[in-house]
């Protein structure tokens, strides 16, 4: 299924010099683990100068994620393996990204329930994301289980992550994702199992 967000549109111009050479979809899938998986120990590490590289770093992997799908698209190099390396991948950033951040910001006003605030925030999304991907396979119209407006994907909220970084907001991010994951988790698995 083709993106129409802002950012599938830039992702879409920015890799099609890519299509027919050597880099692949899978290697951008594999620049986006890592560049996610790096944002993630600089949130952790619970100093405000990684706290800026780790927002850096974020947004370049938010984008990544949209570019390895684009190039899938384009060059027709899509399988099985690499939407399901792509998928896991996603998932598995999203859910470090909320306990990296409960583990980074431990010492501030939060204290030790920021590490708690960072699991529950980290799981329940986590949920709410293998419950989505289930609900679209369920119910097989191609359609995304959350759809966006105007221009933007549901989970274009993603990029707001660097620039909450950037402003030390991100304490107040997780105790927002905090009460809202799970929330959420909760709506996705009731309308999986209504479909």
């Amino acid at each position: 299924m083709t993106g129409d967000s802002w950012t599938h549109k830039i992702a879409r111009v920015m890799v099609k010099p890519l299509v027919g050479g050597p880099v692949t979809p899978n290697h951008l899938t594999t620049l986006r683990l890592l560049t996610g998986l790096a944002a993630c120990a600089a949130f952790a590490a619970g100093n405000r100068n990684l706290e800026i590289w780790g927002g850096v770093l974020w947004v370049l992997s938010a984008f990544l994620d949209r570019a390895d799908g684009e190039l899938a698209r384009l060059a027709q190099a899509q399988s099985v393996w690499g939407h399901r390396f792509d998928y896991f991948s996603d998932v598995l950033i999203t859910v470090l990204f909320f306990v990296s951040v409960g583990f980074g910001v431990r010492h501030g006003a939060l204290g030790p329930w920021a590490v708690l605030l960072g699991l529950v925030s980290g799981l329940s999304v986590g949920a709410a994301s293998l419950w989505s991907e289930a609900l679209e396979r369920r119910t097989g119209t191609g359609e995304k289980a959350y759809e966006g407006a105007g221009g933007f994907d549901f989970d274009d909220i993603l990029y707001l992550f660097g620039p909450l970084a950037w402003l030390s907001l991100l304490p107040l991010l997780l105790v927002g994702a905090s009460v809202g994951g799970p929330a959420f988790a909760i709506w996705t698995w009731l309308r999986l199992h209504r479909a």
